[in-house]
């Protein structure tokens, strides 16, 4: 069973697109830099892409789209 999982997320996210995309991004990061945002005994995942959904998942990890960065500026 994977965990997180895509139900929880996507009553976080609103696109599965941007979760892989957001995912993705953060996953290479944790790659090039070896920086994680929790204590590495508090992941369930092994993998950089899970690890990357579980902080996702704890609110480690603010996602702006668009629509909110126009309403702002305007």
């Amino acid at each position: 069973m994977l965990y997180p999982s895509i139900d929880k997320l996507l009553n976080i996210v609103d696109s599965k697109y941007i979760l892989v995309h957001v995912a993705s991004i953060r996953s290479k990061q944790m790659l090039e830099n070896n920086h994680f945002q929790m204590k590495e005994s508090e992941y369930k995942n092994k993998k950089e892409l899970g690890r990357a959904l579980e902080e996702v998942e704890n609110g480690l990890i603010k996602i702006i789209s668009d629509d909110k960065i126009l309403e702002k500026s305007a």
